[in-house]
């Protein structure tokens, strides 16, 4: 529509001047009045240097043959050179290939076994439990204190923890042994789970908890989504206002974790089971303090009924089944 007014206006005072007064760009004009000529596809013809139909078939019949079938280009064109003979460039052997839809990984490479996802639920406590250990920094560059700790998913509550020099599967198998009894696990009752680090995959390991009845499963390798709650959980250790950037000792670092761990356990409300502290969910005592905070929401709902315009409030949650990898088919059942 204006470039009408334009062209109606042009002869008056010109085209810039109409364009500069009705805010159109004068190129669009320009452009109108004389569209440019469509471009004809140019087909290139080959260099003189290029490679014969024969030459490019024979460096096919090469790379697909049963020497070099799972080689790379690369590959075989070093092997070629080496032997003396020059077919093509790498650069080459990669187009033809391109044009026969050969463009793939070529070679034989190991297949790792497909890991299935973990997929575990928690209807209550001491049913499973998730460890880890994550590194603390000395008071030197490349000194390292090793923090075990095992974590009750479905309460939050830290059973069991150590500080320790290094990494070792037969600490690992004490402090789970020290857990499973301060608990009185029953055989059968519990899953441990954890990745696949060399101490929760060593024998010793492996050995305490199937003698002692416990079932053990891992994360995929490189999946930390599988170990969430463990991740999370050193998350709010590490990011501590206290926490420091090293630790001068190894007493140092144990003393910081024992003052950590009792006010993780017995204080820290947290989101994931309705601000309750662990100790409380582990224990049984998260329904009656649920039961009192209804309570006092209900009386200051009471007392002044207009604060609250959703009408009478009430406390988060408790939780009533924790997963690990919820299976698809129960999140459409949830919804």
């Amino acid at each position: 529509m204006m470039e009408h007014a334009v062209e109606e206006l042009t002869p008056l005072v010109g085209t810039r001047p109409a364009c500069l007064a009705l805010g159109v760009a004068p190129a669009t004009m320009y452009r109108r009045r004389s569209p440019p000529e469509p471009r004809c596809c140019v087909v290139r013809a080959l260099p003189s240097w290029a490679l014969s139909s024969q030459e490019r078939a024979d460096v096919i019949e090469v790379l697909d043959s049963e020497r070099f079938v799972d080689c790379s280009p690369a590959h075989v064109w070093a092997t070629l050179l080496d032997e003396g003979v020059y077919l093509c460039s790498e650069r080459t052997m990669y187009r033809a290939l391109a044009d026969r839809g050969q463009v793939r990984e070529r070679r034989n490479q190991l297949t790792h076994p497909a890991y299935a996802k973990p997929e575990l639920l928690a209807q209550g406590p001491n049913e499973l439990w998730s460890w880890d250990i994550t590194k603390l920094l000395g008071p030197a560059k490349w000194t390292y204190y090793y923090l075990y700790v095992i974590l009750d998913v479905f309460s939050r509550y830290v059973v069991g923890w150590t500080v320790q020099y290094r990494e070792s599967a037969q600490v690992a198998e004490q402090l789970l042994a020290q857990a499973v009894a301060q608990q009185q696990i029953a055989p059968g009752q519990l899953i441990v789970h954890a990745d696949r680090g060399g101490s929760m995959t060593s024998k010793p390991v492996a050995f305490l908890l199937a003698d002692l009845g416990v079932t053990k499963t891992h994360s995929r390798p490189y999946t930390s989504t599988d170990n969430p709650y463990s991740e999370a959980q050193f998350k709010t250790l590490k990011y501590r206002p206290g926490f420091p950037d090293r630790f001068g000792s190894i007493g140092e670092a144990r003393a910081f974790c024992r003052e950590f761990f009792a006010w993780y356990n017995q204080l820290h409300c947290h989101s994931g089971i309705g601000l309750m502290a662990p100790e409380a969910v582990h224990y049984g005592r998260a329904e009656q303090l649920h039961a009192d905070r209804v309570r006092v929401l209900a009386a200051a709902h009471a007392a002044h009924p207009r604060r609250f315009s959703r009408g009478v409030p009430v406390p988060p949650q408790l939780p009533a089944a924790v997963w690990i990898n919820k299976p698809p088919s129960t999140l459409e059942d949830a919804h």
